[in-house]
């Protein structure tokens, strides 16, 4: 190995080795570097650093004197440093960062952060458990698609897609009302790229696109990052979108597109009826303004039957449907499509420049997994255990939580819209929580103006246990503590 003789003369070693501490110490303070996390060898951060071997060495033996680091033997280096916190000294912290905004971005960017963090519980993650996913059968799915595929799933698919997911997914959208053939498909990579191709096909930077209030906070900021104006249309609970607000803002300015979840929205979980599914469509059509429908928790009814999309109304090809197996199936095999309607070869052409073609071995294994009839097994078995743990939650959140809260009742989806106390800041309750180990999902990420402050989003996507119980009983006290 060669040194960087410009680092390591003697009168600056002292002064590197421990300005190079000071600096992991402050990202393990941080919490950039976690609890558990293996640091590089000390031979690595000599490379990365530009610094000799000793000096390496001697940074993380400081770093263990004040006991932020250990050594485990034949292993190397971990985080050791774990923020201990009593509950008074959280409140102190609270009350003294009231002044301090934070942008937006900056809350999203946080609640994200915490996805996947193991030592968390994530009641912020609106989507299944993965023990509530068929590991094994989806194993067998994909082993299978590629030994019969005649190139083993290595070459590309064409650009609508993995022919036998196509047929399938026309054949699902009988039980939502659907007269789908499988060329009016375009698979796509998850739902997100499906609404991104759809909301590129109809508009242009500048146009006004019209949205849920509140709504999914991937929504708005993919719509933003596109150049597009927003308008959010007030939701309820119950009844979902504000139809005559709408009609009202379609009078007022040029809206070019919607974008609504009608089918157990994300976070409220309400599902507009079907007469207001059809009121939504022809509104739409009498102004000849598309709309992109989410229907992405369509799937994840309580009841007996599937609910009918607003695409099952559409006459005109107006309606541009996406949806994908992320929230059922496989989150991580990234198996998203589109039913663009009149639009189709927009889209098409716009998945031609971004991705050319959807990811061959995922998407012909759910083609599989649809042929099999593996999905209305697994989805049977999911929606009945997503049914009790939504009841088992609600249950919980009566018993723990201060008696002024409210509390939606979804007959789908994954999620329960709380409403707290007024003096409540969900933002505050959010940080609060995470000393705690519980990320939940605080209100003012569900609006573009940081609205809806004294609300925060509970998942009921993992499996009612004694943690979970443990954390809704902790919420109560940390709500009751405000």
């Amino acid at each position: 190995m060669i040194d960087n003789p410009t680092l390591v003369t003697a009168p600056d070693e002292d002064f590197l080795y421990m300005q190079i501490a000071d600096r992991l110490g402050s990202l393990i303070h941080q919490r950039t570097l976690k609890t558990g996390e293996k640091l590089p060898s000390v031979r690595a951060l000599s490379q990365e650093q530009g610094i000799s071997l000793s000096t390496a060495y001697k940074a993380y033996v400081q770093l263990e004197i004040k006991g932020l680091i250990e050594a485990r033997p034949k292993s190397g280096y971990y985080v050791r440093y774990t923020p201990a916190r009593s509950f008074d000294e959280s409140r102190r912290e609270m009350q003294g960062n009231e002044s301090e905004k934070v942008s937006l971005d900056e809350m999203i960017a946080m609640v994200y952060r915490n996805f996947s963090a193991d030592s968390i519980v994530k009641l912020s993650v609106a989507s299944p458990a993965l023990s509530l996913l068929p590991r094994a059968k989806l194993n067998k799915s994909i082993v299978e698609a590629i030994r019969l595929s005649n190139n083993s799933c290595i070459g590309y698919e064409g650009v609508q897609g993995n022919a036998n997911l196509k047929t399938h997914i026309a054949r699902q959208a009988f039980s939502w009302g659907g007269n789908i053939l499988p060329d009016d498909v375009v698979t796509t990579q998850g739902c997100m790229e499906a609404l991104v191709f759809c909301l590129r096909a109809v508009t242009k930077p500048g146009d006004v696109v019209a949205i849920e209030s509140p709504t999914y906070f991937g929504i708005f900021s993919t719509v933003q990052s596109l150049g597009l104006k927003i308008i959010e249309i007030p939701t309820d609970p119950v009844n979902g979108l504000d139809l005559d607000y709408l009609a009202k803002a379609i009078g007022k300015q040029p809206i070019k597109a919607c974008l609504f979840v009608p089918t157990f929205s994300n976070p409220l979980g309400y599902c507009m009826t079907n007469e207001n599914k059809k009121k939504l469509v022809e509104l739409l059509a009498k102004n000849q303004v598309p709309l992109i429908e989410d229907d992405i928790y369509g799937e994840m009814h309580f009841g007996k039957t599937r609910p009918r999309t607003c695409k099952s109304y559409d006459k005109h090809g107006l309606v541009m449907l996406c949806s994908s197996v992320s929230k059922t199936l496989a989150p991580g095999y990234r198996v998203g499509w589109c039913i663009p309607g009149k639009f189709k070869a927009q889209i098409i052409n716009l998945k031609l420049m971004h991705s050319l073609s959807s990811a061959s071995p995922t998407h012909a294994a759910i083609g599989h997994f649809f042929e099999t009839g593996r999905y209305d097994l697994h989805m049977r078995n999911l929606r009945k255990a997503l049914h009790t743990q939504c009841l088992r939650y609600t249950q919980a959140i009566a018993e723990y939580f201060p008696g002024d809260v409210k509390v939606s009742r979804p007959q789908g989806g994954y999620v329960l819209w709380v409403e707290m106390n007024k003096k409540i800041d969900a933002f505050e309750l959010y940080k609060q929580a995470l000393d705690y180990k519980i990320s939940i999902s605080p209100g003012q990420i569900f609006s573009t103006d940081s609205r809806f402050t004294n609300f925060i989003r509970i998942s009921f996507g993992i499996p009612y246990n004694d943690e979970i119980e443990q954390s809704l009983k902790t919420l109560g006290s940390l709500i009751s503590k405000f």
